[in-house]
C-alpha cells in the first residue's frame, strides 16, 4: 500500500470515528431531561442529571423535554352557566413534564401535550362553569357593591346577592380535577386561572345599553344634585347681596339726612345773619333752574317772584 493511499485510509478512519463519537456522546442541562430509545423504543428511564451522557451511536437517540414549567393558554369557549347566561371563559394554566417516558410513551411532544390540555382543562371548565351561577365566576369575595365597572357586575348591582364559592375557588376545582386526569400523560398542572369573562356578543350589546342607561342615571343625579346646590348659592348670594344694599342705603340715607340736616343749619344760620341777602339768593337761584328759553309766565305786576326784577329796571 502507497503511503498516499494509507494517508486517505487513516484520515477516512479518523473521521468515521469522530461521527461515532460525536453520535454517541450527548449532554444534559440543568433545563432538560432525556429520554434515550433504540429503534424508538424507550431504554431505561429518564436521564435529569445535567452533564455529559453517553449511547450507543446510530443504533439509539436522545430525546430531550423541558424540564421547567411551560405556559398553557387556552382559546375562549363559549359556556352556558346554570342561570342560562351564556359567557365566553378564557382560560390558562402552567404545567412541566413530570414524569418523562410516560410524556413520551402516551404524547410525544409538547405541541401533542398542549392539544391534550386543551381537551382536558376546557372540559373541566366547562363541566364546572355550568354548574354554577354568573355571580359565582365574577366574583370572589362578598365586599359592598360599588359602581358597576365589570359588565358582567351591572346586573346584579342593584341586588344584594351572596357568593357561596366565588371565581377563585372553582379556578382550585377545576384546577384538582383536571390535575387527576394530567399523571396518566406524565404531566403535572399548577395555577389554573380564569382569565376573563366576557358575555357573548347578542348580550354584551344588551349590557353595554345597561351600563350607559346606568352612567346617565348617575349623572342625572350628580346634575341634579348640582343644581341643587347652585340654586342654594344663588340663593345665599341674592340675600347676602339685598343684605349689603340695604345696609348701603341705611348708611347713605343716614349721611344724606345728616348732610341736609348740616345744610339746613348752614342755611339757618345765613339767613339769620342777613334775611334779605338770603332771600335775593334764592330768588336768583330760583331763578336760573326755573326760568328757561321756553318758557311762559303769567304774573301780576305785584307779583313777589318778579320783586327783584323789578327793583333792578328801577334802577
Amino acid at each position: 500500500m502507497n503511503p498516499k493511499t494509507k494517508t486517505v485510509l487513516l484520515l477516512v478512519a479518523a473521521l468515521f470515528a469522530l461521527i461515532v463519537i460525536a453520535d454517541g456522546v450527548y449532554v444534559v442541562s440543568e433545563t432538560n431531561q432525556v429520554i434515550v430509545t433504540q429503534f424508538g423504543e424507550p431504554i431505561g428511564g429518564a436521564i435529569t442529571k445535567p452533564g455529559l451522557h453517553f449511547k450507543m451511536p446510530f443504533i439509539q437517540k436522545a430525546n430531550y423535554f423541558e424540564k421547567r414549567w411551560l405556559a398553557w393558554d387556552g382559546d375562549p369557549n363559549q359556556i352556558p352557566t346554570r342561570d342560562k347566561k351564556y359567557i365566553w371563559v378564557d382560560t390558562y394554566c402552567r404545567w412541566r413534564i413530570s414524569n418523562p417516558l410516560v410524556f413520551f410513551q402516551r404524547v410525544g411532544d409538547e405541541r401533542n401535550a398542549q392539544s391534550r390540555l386543551d381537551d382536558i382543562v376546557d372540559g373541566e371548565t366547562r363541566n364546572i362553569i355550568a354548574k354554577y351561577d354568573l355571580i359565582e365566576i365574577v366574583r370572589s369575595s362578598n365586599r359592598a357593591f360599588e359602581i358597576a365597572e365589570d359588565a358582567a357586575l351591572l346586573e346584579f348591582s342593584e341586588v344584594t346577592v351572596k357568593i357561596r364559592d366565588g371565581r377563585e375557588k372553582l379556578s382550585g376545582i377545576i384546577l384538582e380535577n383536571a390535575s387527576k386526569i394530567t399523571p396518566e400523560f406524565g404531566v403535572e398542572l399548577r395555577d389554573v386561572k380564569v382569565k376573563r369573562v366576557n358575555y357573548v356578543d347578542e348580550v354584551q350589546r344588551k349590557v353595554f345599553d345597561r351600563m350607559v342607561a346606568e352612567r346617565k342615571r348617575i349623572a342625572s343625579k350628580y346634575r341634579s344634585e348640582g343644581d341643587g346646590k347652585s340654586a342654594e348659592i344663588r340663593g345665599q348670594k341674592e340675600r347676602e347681596l339685598k343684605k349689603i344694599q340695604s345696609e348701603a342705603y341705611r348708611t347713605a340715607q343716614e349721611i344724606k339726612g345728616k348732610a341736609d340736616a348740616e345744610a339746613t343749619q348752614i342755611y339757618a344760620k345765613a339767613y339769620n345773619l342777613d334775611p334779605e341777602f338770603y332771600q335775593f339768593m334764592k330768588s336768583l337761584e330760583t331763578y336760573r333752574t326755573g326760568l328757561g328759553k321756553e318758557t311762559w309766565l303769567l304774573l301780576t305786576t305785584d307779583s313777589e317772584f318778579l320783586k327783584y326784577l323789578k327793583n333792578s329796571g328801577s334802577r
